[in-house]
């Protein structure tokens, strides 16, 4: 139960622990703007602590925590047995935080008047079988389908949640951020994409599913049905500088307070 540092560009390519008073994070691009918001109140407190901070996906946050190329792995999903495998051979010991709560929000252009779809819609549009948005009570137009790429761990959840294992059609215009989804929406009036809740904004337009609407409350209580957990994973329980940034993110008054004014859901 983890989250954000500041920001210094690049990711370190030495091992995170060879250096005193420096934090290295890197992976989901869901979790990102949590830990930019709480780096910069972190970095108020702790002037002596030097964060490096990077994207590129849940996958590429393990597989450094993993290799030892940083202290922090943020990740929209849990770490595979798999991954789990290679870490014990590199002496690694994944250390999982729960840091927020998230919901996978399906959102469309502003244009399209389509305002729900069904978990079963959501499915079939994205394995390709439902091709035309008149088939879901929409326009006449062929569906744009907008997907995150396979190291996203946000595309492994909604591959659990929505697809059951099915696989996305290969015609999806796959974006390696929540960012580009909401850019590539908002240019595209029969496209259609999904997003962590902290990414909404009047750029495109959030679907109902199944009637039920995507807030705080519901994603809490999983009445969301694509809620789940954000985390952090460490080498072991976190120490030193790490523990003291864990510690923050925490916090209700801190870093939860950092979560909430991302648009994420605070664990407390």
């Amino acid at each position: 139960m983890f989250k954000k540092l500041c920001v210094a560009a690049a990711m370190m390519t030495v091992a995170a622990s060879s250096f005193a008073g420096e934090l290295v994070i890197n992976g989901s691009t869901t979790v990102l703007p949590i830990v930019q918001k709480a780096t910069e109140a972190f970095s108020k407190e702790n002037p002596s602590v030097s964060i490096s901070l990077s994207g590129g996906g849940s996958g590429n946050g393990i597989k450094a925590l993993v290799d030892g190329l940083t202290t922090i792995a943020m990740s929209s999903r849990d770490i595979k047995s798999s991954e789990v495998e290679l870490a014990k051979k590199n002496s690694v010991s994944p250390y999982r935080i729960a840091v927020a709560v998230d919901a996978i929000v399906p959102v469309v252009n502003n244009a399209n008047p389509v305002k729900n779809l069904t978990m079963a819609q959501l499915k079939a549009i994205y394995e390709g079988k439902i091709k035309n948005w008149k088939e879901v009570g929409g326009s006449d137009a062929s569906i744009v389908v907008v997907s995150r790429d396979s190291s996203s761990g946000t595309f492994e959840t909604w591959e659990e949640l929505v697809m059951k294992k099915a696989r996305v059609t290969p015609r999806a215009l796959l974006q390696t951020s929540n960012g580009t989804v909401v850019q590539t929406v908002a240019k595209n009036k029969n496209s259609i994409g999904y997003i962590g809740i902290g990414y909404l904004d009047k750029q495109t337009k959030a679907l109902t599913v199944d009637g039920k609407v995507a807030t705080a409350d519901t994603a809490k209580s999983k009445q969301w049905p694509l809620a789940r957990e954000l985390y952090f994973f460490t080498n072991g329980a976190p120490k030193a500088d790490a523990k003291t940034f864990v510690d923050f993110m925490l916090d209700a008054n801190k870093g939860q307070k950092c979560v909430k004014e991302t648009g994420f859901v605070p664990l407390k």
